[in-house]
């Protein structure tokens, strides 16, 4: 069965007053049966990987090259250094601010994967695909061509229009989107298909987390905002524990 996740990206936001609110959700992580992953800004990396407890910690981003002339960047073997397990690779603010493609997205995938670490594969389309019918054949289309060889992965679906927006897609949508990932991945890792943890990510909070658990192939979440505050993460946690 895929692992229950819920795992919190902090974003470009953060600094070093905010590690008593990681204590906080660390606590909280230790109250529930779910796997919990947060990913901290690059700075707090390590001193979040020191106070983490029962919180796996994760990188935002790589480059998909492991050292070179590539200055600012930080190689996965880097996050891997200071104790991250996780790696988020394609999110949708990384492809559209930076044009990351596909084909990037899947470089960096196998580099956190070579890094011995775990890549978090993000795919979502955009309120034009959706409403034009597209979404099934976008978000295909991008997590084939962003998959890496090795099934050692996690992806998280976050349609983009839902993204802090606070609107979120209708149930039927979602389990729709869900199933057809799932039968993607059966099909490109045969029965290690099944394994891997789909994660829902755009808008998700307290009040309606348990209704997004209760979806078939809805394995967790990725959450933004409500990820940074310990009042807010801990009941999604709880409801993922419930589920």
């Amino acid at each position: 069965m895929p692992r229950r996740i819920a795992a919190g990206n902090w974003k470009m936001n953060g600094t070093q007053a905010a590690l008593s609110e990681l204590a906080s959700i660390a606590a909280a992580a230790g109250e529930v049966s779910c796997t919990t992953i947060l990913c901290p800004p690059t700075t707090l990396l390590q001193a979040a990987v020191q106070s983490s407890g029962s919180l796996a910690i994760g990188g935002q981003n790589c480059h998909h090259e492991a050292t070179g002339a590539h200055t600012g960047d930080v190689s996965a073997q880097m996050l891997a250094d200071v104790g991250a397990q996780y790696v988020i690779v394609g999110h949708s603010e990384r492809r559209n601010s930076y044009a990351e493609s596909d084909a990037l997205v899947q470089a960096k995938a196998r580099a956190v994967l070579s890094a011995e670490i775990t890549p978090i594969i993000c795919i979502g389309e955009s309120i034009e695909q959706r409403e034009s019918g597209e979404t099934i054949s976008v978000i295909s289309t991008q997590l084939s061509a962003s998959l890496p060889t090795e099934a050692q992965i996690v992806v998280a679906y976050e349609p983009i229009w839902a993204i802090g927006t606070g609107l979120v897609p209708a149930i039927a949508q979602i389990t729709e989107v869900h199933d057809a990932l799932r039968a993607l991945l059966v099909k490109t890792y045969g029965a290690q298909g099944n394994e891997i943890s789909i994660l829902y990510g755009g808008s998700v909070k307290a009040s309606n987390a348990s209704e997004i658990f209760a979806v078939s192939n809805v394995n967790g979440a990725l959450v933004g905002g409500a990820s940074l505050k310990a009042v807010d993460f801990a009941p999604i946690m709880q409801a993922l524990s419930d589920s």
